[in-house]
C-alpha cells in the first residue's frame, strides 16, 4: 500500500479521523494516515477468521512485524507496514500494544461489566489517540488529558456500534440497559474532565482529539434512556460530519 492508497483506505473506511487528518500541518498528515490505516487493519484482524485459534495467529503476527520494526527491523514489502515504517521508524514498535489489546476480539468474548469496557477501551482508542498526539507535539504532562478525552471519545464510538457489536458476541453478555446508561455517564464525565484542562495540550494537536460529530448528545441520550444503544442506530449525516469537521478547522476547538 503507498501513502496514497493508505489514505483513501482511512477516507473510505474511518471518515472522522481522515477529516481530522486534513486539520494536521501537511508534512504530519502521512503519520497520522499509516497509524489509522494500521489500527484499521488491527481491529479487522480477528475476524478474519471465525476460529479463534486462527484468528489470533493472524493478530499475532501483526505483532511480532511491529516489536520487530521496533528493533529497528525493517519490515517486508507490506500494503500497511512499509508506508508506516516510512513515517514512523523503530517507533512503530509501540503499536504491537495495540495489537495485543485486540486479542479478546478473537475469542468473540462479550464483556461482563463496564469497567472491562472501559479498560478495554482505554487499551486501544486511548493509546491510538496517544500515539497521534504525541506525534503532533502533546508532551508527557497532558497525557492525562488526552487519556480522559479519549476515554469518553472512544466509550461514545463503541456505543454507537453496540447495536452492531451485540450479535457478534463483542458487546455485552447480556442486554443490560444500566451498563450501558453508566458507560455513557462515564464518557460524559472523562470528556468533561478533559475538557477542563484542555490548555495543557498543544494547540497543534487539535487534530489528533477530535471526537466526531454530535457525540455530547449521542451520550445525552443514552444517559436519559431515549435511546436504547442495543436496538437503535445513531446515524450521522453528511452535513453534520462536514459541519463538525469545519468547527475543528475553523477553530481548533476538540473539546466540549
Amino acid at each position: 500500500m503507498t501513502l496514497e492508497a493508505a489514505t483513501e483506505t482511512v477516507r473510505e473506511q474511518d471518515p472522522d479521523r481522515f477529516g481530522a487528518v486534513l486539520a494536521a500541518a501537511p508534512d504530519q498528515r502521512p503519520a497520522l494516515v499509516t497509524l489509522y490505516a494500521l489500527n484499521l487493519e488491527l481491529a479487522r484482524a480477528p475476524f478474519q477468521s471465525a476460529e479463534p485459534m486462527l484468528a489470533e495467529m493472524r493478530l499475532q503476527w501483526w505483532v511480532d512485524r511491529l516489536a520487530e520494526m521496533g528493533q529497528g527491523t525493517e519490515p517486508p514489502l507490506h500494503d500497511v507496514l512499509t508506508p508506516l515504517w516510512e513515517s514512523w521508524g523503530t517507533s512503530a514498535g509501540a503499536f504491537a500494544d495495540l495489537a495485543e489489546a485486540r486479542r479478546r476480539d478473537c475469542a468473540r468474548e462479550p464483556f461482563t461489566g463496564p469497567d472491562e469496557v472501559i479498560d478495554y477501551i482505554d487499551a486501544t482508542s486511548g493509546r491510538l489517540m496517544w500515539f497521534a498526539a504525541q506525534r503532533l507535539g502533546a508532551n508527557t504532562a497532558s497525557q492525562p488529558v488526552v487519556a480522559d478525552h479519549a476515554r469518553g471519545v472512544g466509550l461514545a464510538a463503541w456505543l454507537r456500534a453496540l447495536h452492531q457489536l451485540q450479535p457478534l458476541g463483542l458487546g455485552f453478555q447480556h442486554e443490560t440497559p444500566e451498563h450501558a446508561v453508566e458507560l455513557a455517564k462515564a464518557a460524559q464525565e472523562s470528556l468533561r474532565l478533559a475538557s477542563r484542562r484542555h490548555k495543557l495540550v498543544a494547540k497543534q494537536a487539535a487534530a489528533a482529539l477530535y471526537p466526531g460529530p454530535r457525540i455530547p448528545r449521542l451520550l445525552a441520550e443514552i444517559a436519559s434512556g431515549r435511546l436504547d444503544p442495543y436496538k437503535d442506530a445513531s446515524e450521522i449525516t453528511p452535513f453534520q460530519r462536514r459541519a463538525s469537521l469545519a468547527r475543528l478547522a475553523l477553530t481548533g476547538r476538540w473539546w466540549r
